[in-house]
């Protein structure tokens, strides 16, 4: 019996594919709608039934990094049910892991926002959405591990975090961010113990 020949992609998932690709690796103003029909070897008019714009395009590109995100933040949180200590710890050691591979960019969350300080457009508000919610999230965690300044605990996990986006960006070996994990536990204990 022969197997059923796998269905080729749709031309709308080449776009997507192509374009997220690109994204992170170029940014997203320096690649333009030719280049990503070029590359995915689809037409312009296929990209524009699936999306309006290049913008539209791109905001869809930061939702799915966003939901990409939280399977590596929720993977954590499941290893440790109940504390969230425990979990914030295991996704920094996971990010630094991540942070040494070949490519590693950073987060195009936070790329995108740096690539658009416009306040308004679309990839910028997929990612200020994003993190506003991480920043959340870390406060409760914060407040879940007894800090007696939760708030305060949960954005200093944000700015450790995104510094250790951007710190990867900067150095091609020795990493900072390669300590990630060991700088969270001093600022947790600094603040709750």
């Amino acid at each position: 019996m022969s197997q059923p020949k796998p269905t080729p992609p749709r031309a709308a998932d080449k776009i997507f594919e192509t374009a997220r690709d690109l994204f992170y690796r170029e940014g997203i103003r320096a690649v333009g709608v030719d280049e990503i029909v070029a590359r995915a070897g689809v037409t312009k008019p296929s990209l524009y039934r699936t999306f309006k714009s290049k913008d539209e395009l791109a905001a869809a590109v930061m939702r799915r990094a966003a939901d990409g995100f939280w399977d590596y933040f929720e993977a954590a949180a499941k290893q440790h049910p109940g504390d969230p200590r425990a979990q914030i710890l295991t996704f920094c050691d996971e990010l630094a892991v991540r942070a040494r591979k070949d490519g590693y960019r950073g987060c195009p969350l936070t790329n995108a926002v740096v690539e658009y300080p416009e306040h308004g457009h679309p990839a910028r508000t997929e990612a200020q959405n994003h993190k506003a919610e991480l920043r959340t999230r870390l406060r409760a965690m914060a407040a879940e591990m007894g800090a007696a300044d939760a708030q305060g605990l949960g954005d200093a996990l944000l700015l450790l975090i995104e510094g250790a986006y951007i710190s990867t960006q900067l150095f091609d070996e020795d990493r900072p961010s390669n300590g990630l994990a060991a700088a969270a536990e001093r600022l947790i204990s600094a603040y709750a113990g």
